[in-house]
């Protein structure tokens, strides 16, 4: 699937980034996150997500550092309440949950792809995904 320019990037693919043992994985996510004809954006929820994945299983200042790190290269998309609508419609149509819906709510506001394997967000037929593999 040829690549959009506007991508909102979900949760799996930090954790991917951060913590995947396989080479081939790292050396695409540090591919995509070089490519500079993306406009690389993540959801506040994605940032809540992966920070309190990281205090569990790497401690506080590093879920500081890394969470800061995604902050200074990626444009932050708060909740706001045309997102919270559209997530709540999302969340009762697909049941999924609501952290889920919203960071779908943030693709579809935006008109992006969301860049993701993650099937509760990959199965909302609105959105556009697509996977670094």
């Amino acid at each position: 699937m040829p690549r959009a320019h506007k991508q909102v990037y979900d949760t799996r693919f930090f954790v991917e980034h951060f913590y995947s043992s396989d080479n081939d994985i790292l050396a695409r996510t540090k591919r995509e996150l070089s490519d500079p004809s993306l406009q690389k954006t993540v959801s506040v929820i994605a940032l809540h997500e992966f920070y309190r994945l990281n205090l569990e299983r790497a401690g506080r200042d590093v879920a500081l550092i890394r969470t800061n790190m995604i902050k200074d290269d990626f444009r932050c998309i708060d909740v706001d309440s045309r997102i919270s609508i559209r997530g709540a419609e999302i969340r009762k149509k697909y049941t999924i949950p609501m952290g889920d819906s919203l960071i779908a709510a943030t693709v579809s506001e935006l008109n992006a792809v969301c860049v993701t394997d993650d099937p509760h967000i990959r199965d909302i037929k609105e959105i556009k995904t697509r996977w670094i593999i």
